[in-house]
């Protein structure tokens, strides 16, 4: 058997089996045996039930004496409680809202449980919610006797019948299983072969130390996520490499009138880091290969003018620019101020969103296909297949983690393999930076433009809310306005949260009836959002209620309070997106996360973290520990690659240091010819991910 055989190959993998494992990017051999286990346990020696202890986790083994499912006085609550006996004594277990575990365990089954040791409400011990596995009679040493690997349970596929695939596989290799590596690589990292590597991963020989497997460190361990950190970045180089390799049919050129053009359009002094980046941009922009560059900047830092300066560069030289932005607000009101910034200028702004006329949207496609439309502000809808550029140059990505990387991939297929400019106010820990964005080049503001305060936050229980309210309205008394935000536009029977509708109501006639109060979501009409939003920054509209359309591009400078109600509901990089919204202004700002009691750890580590600092970099990076890598992005099509035995986190610095080995593969691909060639074969496929765009 090869790595590269089909998993039906497998004896036990029909087609259904084979489905479940697809959809999870498990294709041939080579991918199930890169799937690393999700723990070990020592199944060598059990623990006696009677030596079980509470609050400790615990792995033992026992034959269900008495099982049956209960309600409970909670409506649709279920419980699913056995009795397991040993040699030594018999333990309580209990599923909690877990009915289907009723037709999995029977009574006189043979169980191997692995889970938390409580104190029992009515006393004695229960486990809860154990991890299980059933025993069957035959006597081999896959299951038991041994350090054990489990794997996650995939579809019809369970854990167990996952490890015999896998020993099965493992038994049907050749001993002279071909090794990819370049040996000169695998004798500087200290590696160990492919083929022990690959089984002392699964079933570790006798002696093993546990705590070492369970912290993902053995030699075979990593000489596994090596592979696959080392194929990762080797694909994102040669990714990069193609792309430089690639000629734009028109180059930019950078000359006085360019220059003037520039400087005509800024409306105030860049700062440092503006200036920086925009050199790095248009540096790119005047070389023969076409751009990728990551632009990052904490919210307020200044990016859309960095990228708007860009656009004039684009233009002048007789190209086309589009700006994909995430909602249709965003795009609106950027139309707006571009329509307003180049007002006097011979550059003609168009605005391309979902909720256009049909008339509307033809006149807008016809102009974009004939060049007479040079700059385009957009949602997804300038993705679409009918839509074409004359001359596109320029694509600028606003918000990129609320795009999928085949909207980006298929605006930039429209151009002339133009420039590409990605820009994020949710800046990307080091960690992601090299792996979703390890083909891109980066710039970062740092630094606020000059007379931006800090917003002072903080966290205050629900039950001081008429305190925060009198505190909003001595800010609306000097004259300045307010936000408070919900997370839901309308109540909700199966979540118990404010609704901005409904809040919106009380707010207006209870709490600030002498001050204008008006709702903005994303449901409303496009117009009518518009009308809010103009209201608003012209300060006829004195509290904003608002669901998170507001989260990005909302820029009102008079704007100094924002309220967040439920703010344990939001995410961390979320909530440093809202307060955003404030201090963008001379004056200072505040925010106030309203939150209900109790809090969870991790509601609590959040709003603690936001409290705690204004530096958007170290909440990104927090952010990225409390929720972990997919999380962050949202899903993987936004853009975060598919690992199967390495952790971002957990494996941060082999990433760094495999980044390094493969710009070294690259720069000298001596014996590297095979590594390579498997990279090609099985970059895009293996890790879910497309170009950049």
């Amino acid at each position: 058997m090869t790595l590269d055989d089909p998993l039906p190959s497998l004896s036990g993998i029909g087609p259904r089996r084979a489905a479940d494992l697809a959809k999870i990017g498990l294709h041939t051999v080579g991918d199930l045996l890169s799937r690393f286990p999700i723990r070990y346990e020592d199944r060598s020696h059990f623990r006696d039930i009677v030596s079980l202890r509470a609050g400790e986790v615990a792995c033992f083994s026992g034959t269900v004496v008495s099982c049956g499912l209960r309600l409970t006085r909670r409506p649709g609550f279920k419980l699913f409680t056995a009795v397991v006996r040993d040699g030594s004594g018999s333990v309580r277990v209990a599923w909690l809202n877990q009915p289907f575990m009723a037709d999995v365990i029977h009574r006189g089954d043979v169980v191997v449980l692995f889970g938390d040791v409580r104190q029992a409400p009515a006393g004695g011990l229960q486990v809860t919610n154990p991890q299980h596995e059933m025993v069957d009679d035959e006597a081999d040493t896959i299951h038991t006797g041994r350090i054990v690997p489990v794997y996650e349970k995939t579809g019809s596929l369970t854990g167990r019948m996952q490890r015999r695939l896998v020993f099965d596989a493992l038994a049907r290799l050749p001993e002279d299983l071909p090794d990819v590596l370049p040996s000169r690589v695998a004798a500087d990292l200290g590696l160990i072969g492919w083929l022990p590597a690959l089984r002392d991963a699964h079933f570790p020989p006798t002696g093993t130390d546990l705590a070492t497997l369970n912290a993902f460190r053995t030699p075979a361990q990593l000489r596994v996520i090596y592979d696959e950190f080392l194929a990762f970045q080797l694909g994102l180089l040669l990714r990069r490499q193609a792309a430089d390799a690639e000629r734009k049919p028109a180059s930019v050129l950078i000359d006085d009138r360019i220059r003037k053009a520039v400087a005509a359009r800024m409306p105030f002094k860049l700062t440092d880091g503006q200036r920086a980046a925009l050199k790095d941009i248009v540096t790119d922009m005047a070389r023969p290969s076409a751009m990728h560059r990551l632009l990052q900047g904490d919210v307020g830092a200044g990016k859309t003018i960095v990228a708007l300066l860009s656009a004039v560069v684009a233009m002048e030289n007789g190209l086309q620019v589009a700006l994909m932005v995430p909602t249709e607000i965003l795009a609106e009101q950027h139309y707006l101020t571009l329509r307003r910034v180049f007002g006097r200028a011979a550059y003609t702004v168009g605005l391309l969103t979902g909720s256009l006329t049909a008339p509307e949207r033809k006149r807008v496609i016809a102009d974009l296909a004939t060049g007479m439309i040079q700059l385009v502000v957009g949602t997804h809808a300038l993705v679409q297949q009918k839509v074409s550029f004359a001359r596109l140059g320029l694509v600028i990505v606003d918000e990129q983690h609320r795009f999928g990387v085949l909207h980006r991939a298929t605006l930039r297929e429209k151009g002339w393999r133009p420039d590409v400019l990605v820009m994020t106010a949710t800046p990307i820990p080091r960690t992601l930076a090299l792996t979703t964005y390890g083909d891109l080049d980066v710039s970062v503001i740092r630094e606020l433009p000059p007379g931006r305060t800090a917003v002072k936050t903080a966290a205050k229980p629900q039950t001081r809310r008429d305190e925060v309210y009198a505190f909003v309205r001595s800010d609306l008394e000097r004259g300045r306005q307010a936000y408070i935000v919900y997370p839901l536009v309308d109540a909700s029977e199966k979540v118990d949260l404010r609704a901005a509708t409904d809040a919106a109501d009380t707010l207006a006639s209870d709490v600030f009836p002498e001050f204008r109060v008006a709702l903005l979501h994303g449901r409303m009409k496009a117009d009518e959002k518009d009308r809010v939003m103009r209201d608003f920054a012209a300060g006829q509209i004195h509290v904003l209620v608002s669901t998170t359309v507001i989260e990005v591009g909302i820029d009102v400078a008079n704007a100094t309070v924002m309220v967040v109600e439920h703010a344990e509901r939001f995410g961390l990089s979320q909530l440093h997106q809202l307060r955003g919204r404030v201090g963008r202004g001379t004056h200072q700002s505040h925010c106030v996360l309203l939150y209900q009691a109790p809090l969870g750890e991790a509601g609590r580590a959040r709003l603690k973290a936001l409290v705690e600092t204004s530096d958007g970099f170290v909440i990104a990076e927090r952010d990225l520990e409390l929720r972990g890598p997919g999380d962050f992005f949202g899903t993987r099509q936004a853009g975060a690659p598919t690992l199967r035995s390495g952790d971002l986190l957990r494996d941060h610095e082999i990433m760094e240091r495999a980044r390094r080995v493969a710009m070294s593969v690259i720069a000298d691909p001596v014996d590297a010819a095979a590594l390579i060639a498997h990279v090609r074969q099985t970059w895009g496929t293996r890790f879910g991910l497309a170009s950049v765009g």
